[in-house]
């Protein structure tokens, strides 16, 4: 795995779901690859309304997070980009996450875990905040970060053998 080095500070007025489709898309474009290689690339972001909530900062900045998601439905946006040569292929994810009204403790405790750190939204649903999800609309592993059957069509498409060896 080789991350791509490029900036994803949200633009002025960006939509939730155009800034995930530009990161994915830049961090798509950043790679290298030889001739023949396939490069793919994700960016999952969530978003509460027109709100994208990145990577929180600091602890206090993932607790806001955790409030105001509390008791509501949000989205968890996923884009994914496969890259062979000068051809893309892309798809977006959106999947609707309910979250559990959450209480001061639960927060606290949650928070104390160190969980939270690198997490858009502050929270990662594989993890001890999956406790707090209640239900989905959509899909769970894109909201893990990859959507696996969309990424396998998308590499299919570039001509990668993603089921090459099955039974």
């Amino acid at each position: 795995m080789r991350p791509p080095d490029i900036d994803e500070d949200p633009r002025p007025g960006e939509t939730p779901l155009h800034y995930c489709r530009r990161i994915a898309a830049e961090k798509a474009a950043a790679m290298e690859a030889a001739p023949g290689e396939v490069v793919l690339c994700a960016d999952t972001t969530v978003a509460l309304g027109r709100r994208i909530m990145g990577k929180p900062a600091d602890a206090g900045e993932a607790a806001a997070f955790l409030r105001l998601l509390s008791g509501r439905r949000h989205k968890v946006i996923t884009s994914v980009v496969v890259r062979r040569e000068a051809r893309t292929w892309a798809r977006d994810v959106v999947t609707v996450v309910k979250m559990k009204r959450l209480s001061k403790p639960e927060i606290d405790a949650y928070i104390a875990s160190g969980d939270w750190h690198g997490k858009a939204g502050a929270y990662a649903i594989q993890g001890p905040a999956g406790a707090f999800i209640p239900w989905i609309q959509g899909s769970y592993t894109a909201v893990m970060g990859l959507p696996v059957a969309e990424a396998a069509a998308l590499l299919q498409a570039a001509g990668y053998p993603v089921r090459e060896g099955w039974a």
